[in-house]
Protein backbone atom coordinates (compact mmCIF):
# COMPACT_ATOMS: atom_id res chain seq x y z
CA UNK A 1 0.00 0.00 0.00
CA UNK A 2 1.21 3.30 -0.53
CA UNK A 3 3.55 4.52 2.50
CA UNK A 4 1.52 7.59 4.43
CA UNK A 5 3.17 11.02 3.52
CA UNK A 6 4.35 13.53 5.95
CA UNK A 7 2.54 16.03 8.02
CA UNK A 8 2.24 19.79 7.12
CA UNK A 9 4.57 21.67 8.10
CA UNK A 10 2.67 23.81 11.62
CA UNK A 11 4.00 27.32 12.66
CA UNK A 12 3.12 25.96 16.30
CA UNK A 13 5.15 23.05 16.63
CA UNK A 14 7.92 23.22 14.15
CA UNK A 15 9.16 22.07 11.08
CA UNK A 16 8.23 18.69 9.77
CA UNK A 17 9.09 15.55 11.69
CA UNK A 18 11.64 13.66 9.48
CA UNK A 19 10.79 10.35 8.01
CA UNK A 20 10.07 8.03 10.81
CA UNK A 21 12.74 5.23 9.37
CA UNK A 22 15.43 7.59 9.66
CA UNK A 23 18.14 6.72 11.81
CA UNK A 24 18.66 10.08 13.38
CA UNK A 25 16.25 12.15 14.92
CA UNK A 26 16.13 16.08 14.90
CA UNK A 27 16.12 18.03 18.40
CA UNK A 28 13.02 19.68 18.72
CA UNK A 29 12.82 23.17 20.31
CA UNK A 30 12.19 22.92 24.20
CA UNK A 31 8.89 24.06 24.18
CA UNK A 32 7.93 21.20 21.60
CA UNK A 33 6.11 17.72 22.38
CA UNK A 34 9.03 14.87 21.35
CA UNK A 35 6.09 12.88 19.23
CA UNK A 36 7.33 9.92 18.08
CA UNK A 37 10.54 10.50 16.74
CA UNK A 38 11.20 6.58 16.24
CA UNK A 39 8.08 5.31 15.73
CA UNK A 40 8.08 2.26 13.48
CA UNK A 41 4.05 0.97 12.91
CA UNK A 42 3.17 -2.76 11.92
CA UNK A 43 3.86 -3.71 8.57
CA UNK A 44 0.66 -6.11 8.55
CA UNK A 45 -2.88 -4.14 8.56
CA UNK A 46 -6.28 -5.46 8.52
CA UNK A 47 -8.18 -5.33 4.98
CA UNK A 48 -11.73 -5.77 5.99
CA UNK A 49 -13.89 -5.47 8.77
CA UNK A 50 -14.76 -3.19 11.58
CA UNK A 51 -10.46 -2.60 12.07
CA UNK A 52 -9.72 -1.98 8.15
CA UNK A 53 -6.25 -0.09 8.33
CA UNK A 54 -5.38 -0.90 11.67
CA UNK A 55 -2.39 -3.59 12.51
CA UNK A 56 -3.06 -6.73 13.16
CA UNK A 57 -1.38 -6.57 16.22
CA UNK A 58 -4.62 -4.66 17.08
CA UNK A 59 -6.94 -7.44 16.23
CA UNK A 60 -4.89 -9.95 18.39
CA UNK A 61 -4.38 -7.89 21.73
CA UNK A 62 -8.18 -7.37 21.83
CA UNK A 63 -9.16 -10.73 21.49
CA UNK A 64 -6.22 -11.21 24.27
CA UNK A 65 -7.68 -8.55 26.10
CA UNK A 66 -11.34 -10.32 25.58
CA UNK A 67 -10.53 -13.44 27.17
CA UNK A 68 -8.54 -11.80 29.79
CA UNK A 69 -11.62 -9.65 30.87
CA UNK A 70 -13.82 -12.68 31.01
CA UNK A 71 -11.53 -14.76 33.29
CA UNK A 72 -11.04 -11.66 35.73
CA UNK A 73 -15.06 -11.51 35.53
CA UNK A 74 -15.23 -15.21 36.37
CA UNK A 75 -13.33 -15.58 39.44
CA UNK A 76 -13.85 -12.21 40.99
CA UNK A 77 -17.42 -12.98 42.48
CA UNK A 78 -15.37 -16.09 44.23
CA UNK A 79 -12.22 -14.28 45.57
CA UNK A 80 -14.00 -12.54 48.65
CA UNK A 81 -16.33 -15.91 49.54
CA UNK A 82 -13.48 -18.50 49.15
CA UNK A 83 -11.54 -16.01 51.33
CA UNK A 84 -13.96 -16.53 54.01
CA UNK A 85 -14.56 -20.06 53.57
CA UNK A 86 -11.48 -20.19 55.37
CA UNK A 87 -13.00 -18.41 58.68
CA UNK A 88 -11.36 -14.72 57.74
CA UNK A 89 -12.45 -11.86 58.95
CA UNK A 90 -14.26 -9.26 55.70
CA UNK A 91 -11.51 -7.00 56.00
CA UNK A 92 -9.07 -10.01 55.61
CA UNK A 93 -11.33 -11.67 52.89
CA UNK A 94 -10.80 -7.68 50.97
CA UNK A 95 -6.98 -8.05 51.62
CA UNK A 96 -7.06 -10.87 48.54
CA UNK A 97 -8.48 -8.44 46.64
CA UNK A 98 -5.85 -5.58 47.66
CA UNK A 99 -3.10 -7.60 47.70
CA UNK A 100 -3.49 -8.65 44.03
CA UNK A 101 -4.01 -4.44 42.98
CA UNK A 102 -1.13 -3.86 45.30
CA UNK A 103 1.50 -6.21 43.31
CA UNK A 104 0.18 -4.63 40.28
CA UNK A 105 1.34 -1.11 41.35
CA UNK A 106 4.43 -1.97 43.14
CA UNK A 107 5.66 -4.71 39.90
CA UNK A 108 4.67 -2.07 37.34
CA UNK A 109 8.44 -0.18 37.07
CA UNK A 110 10.42 -3.96 36.88
CA UNK A 111 7.72 -4.86 34.21
CA UNK A 112 8.45 -2.03 32.28
CA UNK A 113 12.23 -2.21 32.37
CA UNK A 114 11.58 -6.29 31.23
CA UNK A 115 9.59 -4.80 28.34
CA UNK A 116 12.81 -2.29 27.72
CA UNK A 117 14.97 -5.50 27.79
CA UNK A 118 13.31 -8.62 26.58
CA UNK A 119 10.41 -7.27 24.03
CA UNK A 120 6.58 -6.87 24.64
CA UNK A 121 5.94 -10.84 23.58
CA UNK A 122 7.74 -12.32 25.74
CA UNK A 123 6.94 -10.66 29.01
CA UNK A 124 3.74 -10.22 27.63
CA UNK A 125 3.49 -14.50 27.16
CA UNK A 126 5.44 -15.12 30.76
CA UNK A 127 2.84 -12.77 32.06
CA UNK A 128 -0.41 -14.36 31.67
CA UNK A 129 1.31 -18.01 32.25
CA UNK A 130 2.43 -16.71 35.69
CA UNK A 131 -1.10 -15.60 36.21
CA UNK A 132 -2.89 -18.15 34.92
CA UNK A 133 -1.00 -20.85 37.02
CA UNK A 134 -0.95 -19.15 40.21
CA UNK A 135 -4.88 -19.07 39.63
CA UNK A 136 -4.86 -22.27 38.83
CA UNK A 137 -2.96 -23.11 42.43
CA UNK A 138 -4.92 -20.40 44.06
CA UNK A 139 -7.86 -22.67 43.60
CA UNK A 140 -5.96 -25.55 45.25
CA UNK A 141 -5.28 -23.49 48.42
CA UNK A 142 -5.51 -25.07 51.37
CA UNK A 143 -5.33 -21.84 53.75
CA UNK A 144 -5.92 -18.53 53.19
CA UNK A 145 -2.31 -17.47 53.27
CA UNK A 146 -2.01 -19.93 50.41
CA UNK A 147 -4.68 -18.06 48.88
CA UNK A 148 -2.86 -14.23 50.11
CA UNK A 149 0.53 -15.21 48.16
CA UNK A 150 -0.68 -16.65 44.90
CA UNK A 151 -3.26 -14.06 44.23
CA UNK A 152 -0.30 -11.18 44.98
CA UNK A 153 1.81 -13.44 42.44
CA UNK A 154 -0.87 -12.78 40.14
CA UNK A 155 -0.95 -9.24 40.41
CA UNK A 156 3.08 -9.68 39.23
CA UNK A 157 1.35 -11.51 35.72
CA UNK A 158 -1.04 -9.00 35.50
CA UNK A 159 1.11 -6.19 35.16
CA UNK A 160 3.49 -7.92 33.46
CA UNK A 161 0.84 -8.17 30.24
CA UNK A 162 -0.82 -5.14 31.10
CA UNK A 163 1.98 -3.11 30.58
CA UNK A 164 3.54 -5.15 27.70
CA UNK A 165 0.14 -5.02 25.96
CA UNK A 166 0.00 -1.27 25.97
CA UNK A 167 3.49 -1.11 25.20
CA UNK A 168 2.57 -2.79 21.93
CA UNK A 169 -0.05 -1.36 21.02
CA UNK A 170 1.14 2.05 21.10
CA UNK A 171 4.15 0.91 19.40
CA UNK A 172 2.83 -0.72 16.60
CA UNK A 173 0.38 2.14 15.62
CA UNK A 174 0.80 5.16 14.13
CA UNK A 175 -0.54 8.20 15.50
CA UNK A 176 -3.68 8.48 12.92
CA UNK A 177 -4.60 4.92 14.17
CA UNK A 178 -4.13 5.19 17.72
CA UNK A 179 -7.88 6.74 18.64
CA UNK A 180 -9.22 3.62 16.95
CA UNK A 181 -6.87 0.79 18.26
CA UNK A 182 -7.49 1.93 21.75
CA UNK A 183 -11.06 2.26 21.47
CA UNK A 184 -11.03 -1.34 20.01
CA UNK A 185 -8.40 -2.84 22.83
CA UNK A 186 -10.49 -1.49 25.24
CA UNK A 187 -13.72 -3.01 23.81
CA UNK A 188 -12.10 -5.95 24.22
CA UNK A 189 -12.07 -5.54 28.15
CA UNK A 190 -14.92 -4.17 28.10
CA UNK A 191 -17.13 -6.89 26.60
CA UNK A 192 -15.10 -9.79 28.37
CA UNK A 193 -15.60 -7.52 31.54
CA UNK A 194 -19.79 -7.67 30.58
CA UNK A 195 -19.41 -11.54 29.46
CA UNK A 196 -17.72 -13.03 32.41
CA UNK A 197 -19.56 -11.93 35.50
CA UNK A 198 -22.59 -13.84 34.81
CA UNK A 199 -20.65 -17.18 34.47
CA UNK A 200 -18.68 -16.53 37.25
CA UNK A 201 -21.45 -16.27 39.24
CA UNK A 202 -23.30 -19.45 38.04
CA UNK A 203 -19.76 -21.50 38.41
CA UNK A 204 -19.46 -20.15 41.99
CA UNK A 205 -23.01 -21.58 43.54
CA UNK A 206 -21.60 -25.00 41.88
CA UNK A 207 -18.20 -24.73 43.49
CA UNK A 208 -15.84 -21.85 45.44
CA UNK A 209 -12.63 -23.47 43.78
CA UNK A 210 -14.08 -23.67 40.09
CA UNK A 211 -14.04 -19.93 39.12
CA UNK A 212 -10.33 -20.22 39.76
CA UNK A 213 -9.21 -23.25 37.46
CA UNK A 214 -12.12 -21.52 34.55
CA UNK A 215 -9.84 -18.12 35.03
CA UNK A 216 -6.58 -20.13 34.22
CA UNK A 217 -8.11 -21.49 31.33
CA UNK A 218 -9.25 -18.62 29.47
CA UNK A 219 -5.80 -16.98 30.41
CA UNK A 220 -4.13 -20.08 28.66
CA UNK A 221 -6.61 -19.46 25.86
CA UNK A 222 -5.43 -15.81 26.11
CA UNK A 223 -1.70 -16.81 26.13
CA UNK A 224 -2.33 -18.85 22.96
CA UNK A 225 -3.60 -16.46 20.55
CA UNK A 226 -1.25 -13.93 21.62
CA UNK A 227 2.20 -16.37 20.91
CA UNK A 228 0.53 -17.47 17.99
CA UNK A 229 -1.20 -14.88 16.04
CA UNK A 230 1.48 -11.99 17.50
CA UNK A 231 4.44 -11.42 14.82
CA UNK A 232 7.37 -11.09 15.86
CA UNK A 233 8.95 -7.58 15.59
CA UNK A 234 11.92 -6.42 13.49
CA UNK A 235 13.47 -3.37 13.88
CA UNK A 236 12.47 -1.90 17.60
CA UNK A 237 13.28 -5.09 18.79
CA UNK A 238 16.11 -6.00 16.45
CA UNK A 239 15.66 -10.18 15.80
CA UNK A 240 13.06 -11.76 16.98
CA UNK A 241 12.30 -10.24 20.85
CA UNK A 242 15.90 -9.31 21.40
CA UNK A 243 16.50 -5.53 21.93
CA UNK A 244 18.62 -3.54 19.95
CA UNK A 245 20.00 -0.10 21.43
CA UNK A 246 18.02 3.05 20.90
CA UNK A 247 16.84 6.15 22.75
CA UNK A 248 14.26 5.07 25.07
CA UNK A 249 11.83 7.97 26.92
CA UNK A 250 12.89 7.59 30.57
CA UNK A 251 10.21 8.95 32.95
CA UNK A 252 12.03 11.82 34.39
CA UNK A 253 11.82 12.77 30.66
CA UNK A 254 8.45 11.91 30.22
CA UNK A 255 7.28 13.71 33.59
CA UNK A 256 8.56 17.44 32.14
CA UNK A 257 5.89 16.97 29.28
CA UNK A 258 2.24 18.16 29.79
CA UNK A 259 0.90 16.12 27.65
CA UNK A 260 1.97 13.00 29.64
CA UNK A 261 1.54 14.66 32.32
CA UNK A 262 -2.25 15.28 31.38
CA UNK A 263 -2.68 11.75 30.36
CA UNK A 264 -1.87 10.19 33.40
CA UNK A 265 -3.64 12.59 35.60
CA UNK A 266 -6.36 11.67 33.28
CA UNK A 267 -6.45 8.00 33.79
CA UNK A 268 -5.93 8.31 37.35
CA UNK A 269 -8.52 10.40 37.95
CA UNK A 270 -10.37 8.43 35.69
CA UNK A 271 -10.27 5.07 37.89
CA UNK A 272 -10.80 6.76 41.08
CA UNK A 273 -13.92 7.27 39.40
CA UNK A 274 -14.83 4.71 37.02
CA UNK A 275 -13.20 2.21 38.56
CA UNK A 276 -13.09 2.69 42.41
CA UNK A 277 -15.61 5.01 43.65
CA UNK A 278 -18.39 3.82 41.14
CA UNK A 279 -17.57 0.19 42.19
CA UNK A 280 -17.27 0.84 46.07
CA UNK A 281 -20.01 3.51 46.75
CA UNK A 282 -22.32 3.15 43.65
CA UNK A 283 -24.05 -0.40 45.49
CA UNK A 284 -23.84 1.31 48.95
CA UNK A 285 -25.74 4.06 47.60
CA UNK A 286 -28.58 2.24 45.91
CA UNK A 287 -28.99 0.34 49.21
CA UNK A 288 -28.53 3.11 52.18
CA UNK A 289 -29.82 5.88 50.59
CA UNK A 290 -32.16 4.83 47.90
CA UNK A 291 -33.48 1.88 50.03
CA UNK A 292 -33.47 0.09 46.96
CA UNK A 293 -32.93 -3.61 45.98
CA UNK A 294 -29.64 -4.45 45.41
CA UNK A 295 -31.07 -5.36 40.97
CA UNK A 296 -31.23 -1.43 41.20
CA UNK A 297 -27.40 -1.42 41.87
CA UNK A 298 -27.03 -4.22 38.65
CA UNK A 299 -29.37 -1.68 36.56
CA UNK A 300 -28.07 1.18 36.95
CA UNK A 301 -24.20 -0.35 36.40
CA UNK A 302 -25.74 -1.79 33.14
CA UNK A 303 -27.18 1.65 32.09
CA UNK A 304 -23.29 2.87 32.89
CA UNK A 305 -21.65 0.38 30.52
CA UNK A 306 -24.49 0.89 27.75
CA UNK A 307 -23.80 4.72 27.71
CA UNK A 308 -19.64 3.51 27.78
CA UNK A 309 -20.41 1.12 24.86
CA UNK A 310 -21.89 4.16 23.07
CA UNK A 311 -19.44 6.92 22.98
CA UNK A 312 -16.42 4.03 22.63
CA UNK A 313 -16.68 3.93 19.10
CA UNK A 314 -17.57 7.03 18.51
CA UNK A 315 -14.51 8.68 20.80
CA UNK A 316 -12.10 6.61 19.23
CA UNK A 317 -12.92 7.87 16.07
CA UNK A 318 -13.41 11.44 16.90
CA UNK A 319 -9.57 11.20 18.68
CA UNK A 320 -8.04 9.72 15.26
CA UNK A 321 -9.70 13.06 13.54
CA UNK A 322 -10.14 15.76 16.15
CA UNK A 323 -7.41 15.11 18.48
CA UNK A 324 -6.75 14.09 22.18
CA UNK A 325 -7.08 16.90 23.67
CA UNK A 326 -10.54 17.75 23.26
CA UNK A 327 -12.20 14.10 24.27
CA UNK A 328 -9.90 14.56 27.25
CA UNK A 329 -11.75 17.87 28.45
CA UNK A 330 -15.17 16.43 27.60
CA UNK A 331 -14.76 12.91 29.18
CA UNK A 332 -13.34 14.55 32.34
CA UNK A 333 -15.75 17.55 32.00
CA UNK A 334 -19.12 14.31 31.46
CA UNK A 335 -17.23 12.51 33.88
CA UNK A 336 -17.46 15.31 36.54
CA UNK A 337 -21.53 16.04 35.64
CA UNK A 338 -22.54 12.52 36.19
CA UNK A 339 -20.85 12.07 39.77
CA UNK A 340 -21.58 15.63 40.65
CA UNK A 341 -25.39 14.44 40.25
CA UNK A 342 -24.93 11.98 42.58
CA UNK A 343 -24.46 15.10 45.23
CA UNK A 344 -28.16 16.52 44.64
CA UNK A 345 -31.01 15.07 47.26
CA UNK A 346 -30.56 11.20 46.31
CA UNK A 347 -33.39 9.39 44.10
CA UNK A 348 -34.04 6.79 41.84
CA UNK A 349 -34.55 9.00 38.40
CA UNK A 350 -31.54 11.19 39.41
CA UNK A 351 -29.36 8.09 40.03
CA UNK A 352 -30.40 6.59 36.52
CA UNK A 353 -29.28 9.56 34.81
CA UNK A 354 -26.02 10.37 36.52
CA UNK A 355 -25.32 6.30 35.34
CA UNK A 356 -25.94 7.65 31.94
CA UNK A 357 -24.41 10.80 32.03
CA UNK A 358 -21.48 9.25 33.91
CA UNK A 359 -20.98 6.42 31.44
CA UNK A 360 -21.23 8.52 28.53
CA UNK A 361 -18.02 10.97 29.61
CA UNK A 362 -16.17 7.32 30.79
CA UNK A 363 -16.49 5.95 27.26
CA UNK A 364 -14.06 9.03 26.00
CA UNK A 365 -11.44 8.48 28.66
CA UNK A 366 -11.39 5.27 27.49
CA UNK A 367 -9.29 6.30 24.32
CA UNK A 368 -7.84 9.50 24.63
CA UNK A 369 -5.63 9.30 27.34
CA UNK A 370 -3.81 6.12 25.87
CA UNK A 371 -3.85 7.76 22.81
CA UNK A 372 -1.89 10.99 23.80
CA UNK A 373 0.68 8.83 26.04
CA UNK A 374 1.18 6.65 22.63
CA UNK A 375 1.50 10.19 20.92
CA UNK A 376 4.46 10.70 23.33
CA UNK A 377 6.04 7.49 24.01
CA UNK A 378 5.51 5.95 20.76
CA UNK A 379 7.20 2.13 21.26
CA UNK A 380 10.08 4.25 23.01
CA UNK A 381 9.85 3.71 26.81
CA UNK A 382 7.52 0.67 28.62
CA UNK A 383 8.81 1.95 31.83
CA UNK A 384 6.63 5.68 30.89
CA UNK A 385 3.85 2.58 30.04
CA UNK A 386 4.39 1.52 33.24
CA UNK A 387 4.27 4.81 35.20
CA UNK A 388 1.32 5.59 33.14
CA UNK A 389 -0.14 2.41 34.32
CA UNK A 390 0.62 3.09 37.79
CA UNK A 391 -1.32 6.62 38.04
CA UNK A 392 -4.59 4.46 36.85
CA UNK A 393 -3.67 2.16 39.89
CA UNK A 394 -2.81 4.74 42.31
CA UNK A 395 -6.56 6.23 41.50
CA UNK A 396 -8.07 2.60 41.83
CA UNK A 397 -7.03 2.10 45.14
CA UNK A 398 -6.82 5.42 46.96
CA UNK A 399 -10.77 6.29 45.27
CA UNK A 400 -12.16 3.67 46.97
CA UNK A 401 -10.30 4.28 50.41
CA UNK A 402 -10.29 8.13 50.41
CA UNK A 403 -14.57 8.82 48.87
CA UNK A 404 -15.45 5.14 51.57
CA UNK A 405 -13.59 7.51 54.19
CA UNK A 406 -15.66 10.47 53.55
CA UNK A 407 -19.19 9.11 52.78
CA UNK A 408 -18.88 7.48 56.12
CA UNK A 409 -17.65 10.53 58.44
CA UNK A 410 -20.04 13.36 55.94
CA UNK A 411 -22.46 11.05 53.90
CA UNK A 412 -22.32 10.38 50.02
CA UNK A 413 -22.92 13.65 48.96
CA UNK A 414 -19.64 14.73 50.50
CA UNK A 415 -18.17 11.71 48.68
CA UNK A 416 -19.14 12.17 45.37
CA UNK A 417 -18.19 16.19 45.57
CA UNK A 418 -14.76 14.84 46.04
CA UNK A 419 -14.39 12.37 43.03
CA UNK A 420 -16.30 15.10 40.99
CA UNK A 421 -13.38 17.71 42.22
CA UNK A 422 -10.85 15.71 40.98
CA UNK A 423 -12.31 15.27 37.60
CA UNK A 424 -11.87 18.78 37.03
CA UNK A 425 -8.45 19.42 38.33
CA UNK A 426 -7.83 16.58 35.43
CA UNK A 427 -10.08 18.49 33.18
CA UNK A 428 -7.94 21.44 34.21
CA UNK A 429 -4.70 19.58 33.18
CA UNK A 430 -5.76 18.72 30.02
CA UNK A 431 -6.98 22.11 29.23
CA UNK A 432 -3.29 23.18 29.53
CA UNK A 433 -1.99 20.04 27.37
CA UNK A 434 -0.75 20.56 24.28
CA UNK A 435 -2.55 18.44 21.33
CA UNK A 436 -0.40 15.69 19.97
CA UNK A 437 -2.23 14.21 17.23
CA UNK A 438 -0.02 14.15 14.06
CA UNK A 439 -2.66 14.87 11.10
CA UNK A 440 -1.31 13.38 7.57
CA UNK A 441 -2.02 13.82 4.38
CA UNK A 442 -4.08 10.86 2.73
CA UNK A 443 -1.62 8.88 1.13
CA UNK A 444 -2.41 8.76 -2.84
CA UNK A 445 -3.91 5.94 -4.83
Amino acid sequence: MPSPQPPHANPDIGPDPIDPTEAAVTELPALVEPVEPDEQPSRTLIGRGPLRGLPVEVAVLSAVAFFVAAGFGIVAPAIPVFARSFGVSRTAAGAVISAFALMRLVSALGCGRLVNRLGERVVLGTGITIVAVSSALAGLSANYGQLLTLRGVGGIGSAMFSVSASSLLLGVTTSGQRGRSMGAFSGGFLLGGIAGPGLGGLVTGWSLRAPFFLYAGTLAAAGAVGLALLPRRAGRHGTGDKPAAQALLTIREAVRLPAFRAAALVNLADNWAAVGTRSALVPLLVVEALHRSPIWTGIGLTVFTLSNIATLTLGSRLADRRGRRPLLLAGCLGSAAGTALLVLPHSLPIFLVAMVVFGLGSGLLDVAPGAMLGDVAGGRGGTVVAAYQMAGDVGSLTGPVLAGLLADTAGFSASFALTTAVLLAAAGVAFRAPETLRRTEPSPT
